[in-house]
């Protein structure tokens, strides 16, 4: 299975957390496009769990502070505009802001 494709430069917004601040097996993820909710789930509802995504990558590449892995998401995926604003969010921990351009 080819679980990562390669290592990408991204500019993000917000804070980051470290694993000390959330649980990897139970942690609620939420995105708004346009301040309408089209995706919220739980990684307890992942088939992968963080763990063993994070063991399996970092056999394979070093995984450095900062690094972001990217994985499936809960339905409700559609397409971007130019112009739309999207909110991304682990309730109570951090949120953060995106504009597609």
């Amino acid at each position: 299975k080819q679980w990562y494709q390669r290592r990408v430069a991204i500019t993000a917004g917000g804070n980051f957390v470290s694993s000390s601040e959330i649980d990897p097996f139970n942690t609620e993820l939420v995105l708004k496009l346009n301040n309408e909710l089209k995706q919220h789930g739980n990684t307890k509802d992942m088939i992968f769990s963080v763990p063993s995504l994070l063991e399996y990558i970092n056999r394979h590449i070093t995984l450095l502070p900062g690094d972001v892995i990217l994985t499936g998401t809960p339905e409700g995926v559609g397409p971007l505009s130019r112009g739309d604003e999207i909110y991304v969010a682990i309730p109570n921990v951090t949120e953060a802001t995106f504009h597609v351009e």
